[in-house]
């Protein structure tokens, strides 16, 4: 019986070329600020803190569980860590149901239909032929942690895995115990180079301590608001200095407010490029009543800043270190 292993990348394969073997075995950063420079090129301010948690995660091979409200930056990590490792990015989205099945692998059946017959045609009867025929590897589809362990070096993201149940949960545990998924017809498909493994949870519940265990954790936070500009300023340098400081002063502002949905960093780079797109250079109130649905995602949350107004949240003086 044949059983699958990792394969070696191909040279010819823009997610691999020119990858040292370094950064497939974890990263060529010496120590964490190294990798928090690496991560501020590709456009990520991360702070001292989750920088080492993310070189800790790399250097001992360990899951990273990133946990925090949701668009302050937890998915935008792990892409912006592939992006350093010039490494595949690969995403399993979690959402209440999933099954192991749609995690692992699934058979290509038009594909195998068409072989059989084909195979038919071509007079082969032996069942036994036909059927190691048709659970060949060529005819397997490899769902997010298969390509994981089958792609040296790669990043597997397990977005909202709060979103996910118990069931789910303890599968996950056991393939990031592991790093080996078997597959009934095929064999033991083992990772070579077990990817880094970057989990992320907006605590909609609380995930079991057993998974926890098994990763480094991390709480991710609101961003200060010097941050919070300096992250505007990054990811979208057409927006002039002061519109950068008006949405991350308001968003500071909102947080503290009790809406139903306060306001990520996402929400405020969103609402920024409303904003440019509009033509402000600063917040004012016509521009910032008008692109508000980049902003809240909530009727009762809108209708709640609109009835206030912005002249309070827009104070220019020196604001405080938030989140």
């Amino acid at each position: 019986m044949s059983v699958p292993r990792a394969v070696a990348p191909d040279p010819t394969d823009p997610v691999h070329a020119g990858r040292s073997a370094d950064t497939v075995d974890g990263g060529a950063w010496s120590s964490p600020g190294q990798l928090r420079e690496a991560l501020d090129r590709v456009g990520y301010l991360a702070g001292p803190g989750l920088a080492t948690v993310a070189f800790l995660a790399e250097r001992m091979g360990r899951p990273l569980f990133l946990e925090g409200d949701a668009g302050v930056g937890k998915t935008s990590l792990a892409t912006a860590l592939a992006q350093v490792r010039d490494a595949r990015l690969i995403r399993l989205q979690c959402y209440e149901g999933i099954e192991a099945s749609q995690a692992l692998y699934d058979w290509d059946f038009p594909r195998q239909l068409l072989h059989l017959r084909a195979a038919e045609a071509a007079g082969v009867r032996e069942a036994e032929q036909l059927e190691s025929e048709l659970y060949d590897r060529r005819f397997l589809l490899a769902r997010p942690l298969l390509a994981a362990l089958e792609t040296p070096g790669a990043v597997l993201l397990i977005d909202e895995v709060d979103r996910a149940d118990d069931e789910f949960e303890a599968f996950l545990l056991e393939v990031l115990s592991e790093w080996s998924i078997t597959v009934p017809e095929l064999g033991t498909v083992r990772a070579e180079h077990p990817p880094l493994v970057v989990l992320t949870s907006n605590r909609t519940r609380e995930v079991h301590d057993a998974l926890k265990r098994r990763c480094l954790y991390h709480w991710v936070a609101h961003p200060s608001f010097e941050r919070e500009v300096a992250i505007i300023r990054r990811r979208l340098p057409e927006a002039a200095a002061q519109l950068a400081e008006d949405v991350a002063r308001v968003a500071q502002g909102l947080r503290g407010e009790g809406l139903l949905k306060p306001p990520g960093v996402a929400e405020s780079l969103d609402w920024t490029e409303a904003l440019v797109a509009l033509g402000a250079r600063e917040l004012d109130p016509e521009r910032a009543a008008a692109s508000l649905g980049a902003f809240l995602k909530y009727r009762e949350d809108t209708e709640r800043v609109l009835a206030t107004g912005f002249t309070s949240l827009l104070d220019r003086s020196p604001a405080g270190s938030g989140g």
